[in-house]
């Protein structure tokens, strides 16, 4: 019953938004925040309208789809002319900064928690590694932001999640099976199958669907109203067809949407109205979700520490690892600071934490590391959201020449 209630505050959180939704952007309140704070007002901490368990099964589904739906038409709308002259900084954040936030993420959480064990450690940097792109939305759509940055930030926020997806449940086997040794390097060949055949599959099945897909529209095959449902299709097969061949669905999701959207100009086009609007709906509710089973759950395990790592985790922890990863970049200093702080954690941590949960279960302490990662996505949605669009126009103010 619990969940049809959930179901028909949705709707009218969604007509309640979407009525006010322009002029609440006039005061960079985005829908995000709106959606998170509502959840949180109907859950059992606020006037206990209703209550969700944060492991029920179409919570983890509707946030999974979300995801796929997001990295999916973030590759699509990708220029990948442009990404072939500016690949260096996407590969410096991803194979330099995304390294050095893992191992200061977890050097400082064995500081802050000295009596956790080091593989719940490890396993919180690592929940707080990867980016969101839909909370800083004006930062990547925004034209008036050079396109090399906003797609920098993109190709980051669309890898770094399903590179670090493999080696998180690498570390939870290793907590649920005790396994402590060393010598043990069977996760490198795990992580490197997912990446692999993630992105083998993604790459077959945006191929595939995008030649089928230029054929029927060539031949007038396709009603107008399903040209936006097919490459949605696409994505979420990608993403279980990886699943099933023992590759990584983010990734091929991500893959799939790059290969589609860079070879069908209007795939592209309606992968677009689709974003705008149904993928949009997917992202709101799994923040509404968020504030109503999350938030409410970890409200008791707040400490001086975790609000400690909360912080350093959304600017240290974030930020310099990525301005050391863009040293001997020809980016100016005002550049590598504006990337370095777009760097929201969102729908990617919510939903690894659902997975971590289920597969880890009521082992001791890891109510700490899911008061932090909760905490730091609580933090990241009202300061990323509300920053977006005045350092995006700051920035593009003494950066005009770029875009």
């Amino acid at each position: 019953m619990d969940e049809h209630v959930v179901i028909l505050i949705i709707a009218l959180i969604v007509l309640f938004y979407g009525f006010i939704s322009r002029k609440l952007m006039q005061f960079d309140i985005s829908g995000p925040m709106v959606f998170t704070v509502l959840g949180l007002i109907c859950s059992p901490f606020g006037l206990n309208i209703t209550a969700v368990e944060i492991d029920a099964a179409f919570v983890t589904v509707l946030v999974e789809i979300a995801l796929v739906l997001v990295l999916f038409s973030d590759a699509a709308l990708l220029d990948l002319k442009l990404l072939r002259r500016s690949w260096r900084i996407p590969v410096r954040l991803l194979f330099i900064g995304l390294p050095l936030t893992i191992i200061v993420g977890t050097a400082v959480a064995v500081w802050l928690f000295p009596d956790q064990p080091i593989t719940y450690m490890i396993l919180l940097a690592l929940l707080l590694t990867p980016t969101d792109a839909a909370l800083g939305k004006a930062v990547v759509s925004d034209p008036k932001v050079p396109k090399i940055i906003r797609s920098s930030i993109n190709v980051e926020s669309g890898l770094n999640d399903g590179i670090v997806f493999p080696i998180i449940l690498t570390v939870v086997a290793l907590i649920t099976s005790g396994l402590t040794r060393a010598d043990d390097y069977s996760w490198v060949w795990y992580v490197a199958e997912q990446i692999v055949f993630g992105v083998l599959v993604g790459a077959i099945i945006g191929y595939l669907g995008a030649k089928l897909l230029n054929k029927a529209i060539q031949h007038d095959l396709i009603e107008e109203s399903y040209q936006n449902l097919i490459p949605i299709a696409l994505a979420i097969l990608a993403f279980y067809v990886a699943e099933v061949f023992l590759g990584n669905g983010f990734i091929a999701a991500f893959f799939a949407g790059l290969y589609i959207g860079n070879t069908s100009q209007q795939a592209r086009i309606h992968i677009e109205e689709f974003a705008e609007s149904e993928g949009e709906l997917f992202v709101l509710i799994s923040f509404f979700l968020f504030g109503l089973a999350f938030v409410p759950l970890t409200l008791r395990d707040i400490s001086l520490n975790v609000v400690i790592y909360a912080l350093l985790s959304l600017t240290v922890l974030r930020m310099l690892p990525v301005l050391v990863s863009l040293i001997g970049t020809k980016l100016d200093m005002a550049s590598r600071v504006f990337i370095a702080w777009f760097g929201p954690r969102g729908i990617a941590s919510i939903l690894y934490v659902l997975i971590v949960a289920h597969e880890v279960g009521d082992i001791g302490g890891f109510d700490t590391v899911y008061a932090v990662v909760t905490l730091t996505i609580l933090m990241s949605i009202f300061a990323h959201g509300l920053s977006a669009q005045p350092f995006a126009n700051l920035y593009s103010k003494h950066h005009k020449d770029e875009s």
